[in-house]
C-alpha cells in the first residue's frame, strides 16, 4: 500500500497537496481510491435542430463568418455562428478575445459545451473547440469527473491520478483466483486504472464490479470476524426491570405504538438476559426510536450503571440533551445527563470527564468524542449510537472497548430491506419499528420540473411569512465545469434575489469548518434562519419541528432511499409539511422512479421498490446511498452482488477461519491492512 505523501507525485507541490487535503486525500493511496463521481461521455456530434437547452452536447459545422469581439462594460464576449444542414447556433466565450484569430469564416469545427436558450435563440457558452479529426478520436471515450474544491479543478485531479497510476508499483492480487474466475472479476491493478480512465462503458462496469466486490468483501469479512468475537459474550451488566422507568413510560403524554412496544420488549429482554446485547433498531424517520433509547438508558441508570448516546452532530447531541433534561424535570427523574462534544473547551471537557469518572453523570450524550476523548467511565453498561450508517465496523468495536463489553444498541433511520440489513449488520440482531405514531401528519409530496421553481419560491415565502422554515437541498457545493447540477453557493444567491429581505437565507455544506456548521445549524434550530440551503450533510443534522418545506433540486441525482431520508427532516411538528422534488431530467424512467415517493411515505416500501427499478448499470451521476464505508458500492444498486459476496465470505471463513490457507494468505494480509485503515480513520 502506497502511503507516500502526494508531493511524491511529479507535478504535485505543497500548495496542490494542501488543496487535496480538503478532499481528505493526503497520500498516494488515497488519491488512487478517490474515484470519479461521474463520467463525461463524448458522444457523436448532433444536428443543430436536435440541441436541447440545459444539456451538454457536441455540434459540427461551418462558421458563417469570422468571430466578433463585443465589449459589455468589463466583459469581452467573443461571438460566432456555426451552421449545419439543419440550422444555426450562436457560440459565446467570455474574456477570450484571442480566439478571433482561430475562428475564421468557412472553417469547419466541432464545439462541445452546455446549450442554453437566450431570448428565444440557441446559444452554447464557453464550448470547447476541436478540429473534426481531433474530436472523432475522443468519441465514445469517457472522461472522469471528480469532486472538486476551490482552486483544484478536474484537469489537475485527473492529471495527478494519471501520474500516480503511471508511477505506482503493481500490487499482487489478493483475491483468490477461484473467485476471480467464478465471477469474471477484473485483475485488481487493471480495475484500479480503468475505474479512472475507462475506454468505454463496458470497461468501466467491468472495473467497477471488481472494486465493489472488494469493498463488500473486506467489509463483510470484518463484520463476520466481529460477530464471532462477540458471539455469546457473557454480560457483566444484567439489568432488572425498574419501576421508575415503567412509571415514566406510563405517564408519557402519548402511548407507544405496538411496534415500539415490541421493540422495547426485545431490548429489555437483551438487557436482562445475561448476554451482551448487540442490536439494531431500524425505524423510519419519526417512528419514535428516541424514546426507546431514553427508556433503555434510564433502565441502565436505575440499575446503578452508566449509559452513553452517540449521535452524528454536536447540534443534535445538544438537542437530545435538552429534550432529555426537560423530560426528566417534568417527571421527577433525578438521574443526571451531561454533554460531551469535540468543540467544548478544555475546561468544559475536564469537568465532564470528572463527572463521568465519579459517576455523577448517569447518561452521557455526545458525538465521536465519546470514544475518541480521554474518557474514563464508571460502569459503562449501555452504548446507543444514532444513525448507524455514519459508524463503521471499527467504531462498533471501539465502543465495546470503552467499557468492559457494554450492551450496544444501534439506531438507524435508513430503511434497508430486511434481506440486506441481515447481511450488512451481520454482527447485530435486528428489530424494526414499522409504524408511525398516530399523531403524525403525512408529508404532502410533489415531483415538478424546473419551470415550477418560481411557484416554489412564492410558497416558501408564504410559509416563512407564517413563521415557518424551509430546507433547500442541492447536490453540489460549488459550480463544476463538468457536472450540470445546482450548487449550494450560487443557489443561495439566487434565492436571496427571489425572496424578500425579511427572509434570511444561509447555506451549509460539508466542507465548512465544524464550528461554522454548528453555529448555522443552531441558528436554524432557533428559528433565526428561515431558509437553509444545504448539501445532504443535513441528512443527519438537526431536529427542527418548525421546518415545513423540503425542496430538493436535481432530485434525479439522488437515490430514493436518500430522498426519503431528506424528506424526513420535515413533518416533525404539528403543522402540515411539504416536500418539493425538482426533476431536471427529461428521462421518463427517472420520473417513474420519483413518482414512487409521491405515492408513499413508507421508507421500507420505497427502498424495496427502488431495488426493483434500478438496474446494475445505473451507476452514473452522484452516488446513491452514502451507506457505511463504501466509496463505490451502493447497497441498493449492487444488492445482488452484496448477497453473492456474503455467501462467499461465509464459505471462505467456514473452511479457513483465520485465512491461513495458502489460497487465502494474501487475503488475510489485505484484511489486516483494511482493519488498520478503519482504525486509523478514527484518529485515536
Amino acid at each position: 500500500m502506497d502511503r507516500q505523501p502526494l508531493t511524491a507525485i511529479k507535478g504535485v507541490g505543497e500548495k496542490t497537496a494542501r488543496l487535496f487535503s480538503k478532499l481528505n486525500v493526503t497520500n498516494v493511496e488515497e488519491l488512487l481510491h478517490y474515484y470519479p463521481r461521474a463520467y463525461d461521455a463524448f458522444r457523436e456530434p448532433q444536428p443543430v435542430k436536435s440541441l436541447v437547452p440545459e444539456t451538454t452536447a457536441a455540434v459540427e459545422g461551418v462558421l458563417t463568418k469570422t468571430a466578433d469581439v463585443v465589449r459589455f462594460s468589463h466583459l469581452q464576449v467573443t461571438m460566432v455562428h456555426l451552421r449545419d444542414e439543419t440550422g444555426t447556433v450562436q457560440l459565446n466565450w467570455y474574456n477570450m478575445p484571442f480566439l478571433r484569430s482561430t475562428l475564421k469564416a468557412g472553417e469547419r469545427f466541432v464545439f462541445r459545451g452546455k446549450v442554453a436558450k437566450k431570448r428565444g435563440k440557441l446559444v452554447m457558452e464557453q464550448p470547447e473547440i476541436y478540429r473534426p479529426a481531433q474530436y472523432s478520436a475522443l468519441v465514445h471515450s469517457m472522461q472522469p469527473v471528480y469532486g472538486q474544491t476551490k482552486g483544484l479543478g478536474n484537469k489537475t485531479i485527473a492529471k495527478a491520478v494519471a501520474q500516480a497510476l503511471s508511477e505506482r508499483e503493481l500490487e499482487r492480487d489478493y483475491m483468490p483466483e477461484r473467485l476471480r474466475e467464478k465471477y469474471e472479476l477484473a485483475e485488481y491493478n487493471f480495475a484500479l486504472e480503468h475505474i479512472h480512465f475507462p475506454k468505454d462503458e463496458a470497461e468501466l462496469l467491468f472495473s467497477r464490479k471488481r472494486l465493489v466486490f472488494d469493498e463488500f468483501f473486506m467489509f463483510l469479512l470484518s463484520v463476520r470476524l466481529l460477530k464471532e468475537k462477540k458471539a455469546d459474550t457473557k454480560s457483566l451488566y444484567v439489568m432488572e426491570p425498574r419501576p421508575e422507568v415503567q412509571r415514566l413510560k406510563d405517564s408519557l403524554p402519548y402511548s407507544l405504538t405496538k411496534a415500539q412496544e415490541k421493540v422495547l420488549k426485545e431490548v429489555y429482554a437483551d438487557l436482562s438476559g445475561g448476554q451482551v446485547m448487540n442490536r439494531l433498531v431500524q425505524g423510519d424517520v419519526g417512528s419514535g426510536k428516541t424514546i426507546i433509547a431514553i427508556l433503555a438508558l434510564l433502565q441502565a441508570a436505575y440499575n446503578g450503571y452508566q449509559g452513553a448516546l452517540m449521535v452524528p452532530t454536536e447540534v443534535l447531541a445538544r438537542q437530545h440533551l435538552e429534550s432529555m433534561e426537560e423530560l426528566f424535570a417534568a417527571h421527577g427523574i433525578e438521574k443526571k445527563a451531561i454533554l460531551l462534544t469535540g468543540s467544548m473547551t478544555a475546561k468544559e471537557k475536564r469537568m465532564a470527564y470528572q463527572k463521568i469518572e465519579s459517576h455523577e453523570a448517569d447518561i452521557i450524550v455526545g458525538t465521536h468524542a465519546l470514544i475518541q476523548e480521554k474518557v474514563i467511565y464508571d460502569k459503562l453498561a449501555l452504548v446507543i449510537t444514532d444513525e448507524q450508517h455514519r459508524f463503521g465496523v471499527a467504531q462498533r468495536e471501539m465502543l465495546g472497548n470503552k467499557g468492559t463489553e457494554p450492551h450496544v444498541l444501534v439506531m438507524s433511520a435508513t430503511p434497508i430491506p430486511r434481506t440486506l440489513a441481515i447481511i450488512i449488520y451481520g454482527d447485530l440482531d435486528i428489530s424494526i419499528i414499522d409504524e408511525l405514531p398516530a399523531n403524525r401528519k403525512p408529508i404532502k409530496n410533489c415531483v415538478v420540473g424546473t419551470d415550477y421553481r418560481k411557484n416554489a419560491y412564492r410558497f416558501i415565502e408564504r410559509e416563512a411569512a407564517a413563521g415557518r422554515q424551509a430546507y433547500v437541498i442541492c447536490p453540489m457545493v460549488e459550480p463544476s465545469e463538468m457536472i450540470e447540477a445546482e450548487n449550494v453557493v450560487d443557489y443561495t444567491k439566487k434565492l436571496r434575489e427571489n425572496l424578500p429581505e425579511s427572509v434570511r437565507v444561509e447555506y451549509l455544506h460539508g466542507k465548512m469548518k465544524p464550528k461554522e456548521k454548528n453555529l448555522l445549524m443552531e441558528q436554524f434550530a432557533e428559528g433565526e434562519i428561515q431558509v437553509l440551503v444545504s448539501t445532504t450533510v443535513i441528512e443527519v443534522g438537526i431536529n427542527v419541528p418548525n421546518a415545513t418545506v423540503m425542496m430538493i433540486e436535481n432530485a434525479e441525482r439522488f437515490g430514493l432511499a436518500q430522498l426519503h431520508q431528506l424528506r424526513g427532516r420535515v413533518g416533525r411538528g404539528k403543522e402540515q409539511s411539504y416536500c418539493i422534488m425538482v426533476n431536471a431530467s427529461s428521462d421518463e424512467g427517472i420520473q417513474k422512479r420519483l413518482e414512487i415517493l409521491n405515492k408513499s411515505n413508507d421508507g421500507f416500501f420505497i427502498a424495496s421498490e427502488d431495488l426493483k427499478l434500478r438496474g446494475p448499470g445505473d451507476i452514473f451521476g452522484i452516488r446513491q446511498s452514502g451507506e457505511l464505508e463504501f466509496k463505490l458500492g451502493d447497497i441498493f444498486t449492487d444488492a445482488d452482488l452484496l448477497k453473492t459476496v456474503s455467501e462467499e465470505v461465509r464459505e471462505i471463513l467456514d473452511a479457513d477461519p483465520d485465512l491461513s490457507g495458502e489460497e487465502n494468505r494474501e487475503l488475510g494480509k489485505r484484511l489486516g491492512e483494511y482493519l488498520e485503515e478503519s482504525y486509523s480513520r478514527l484518529n485515536l
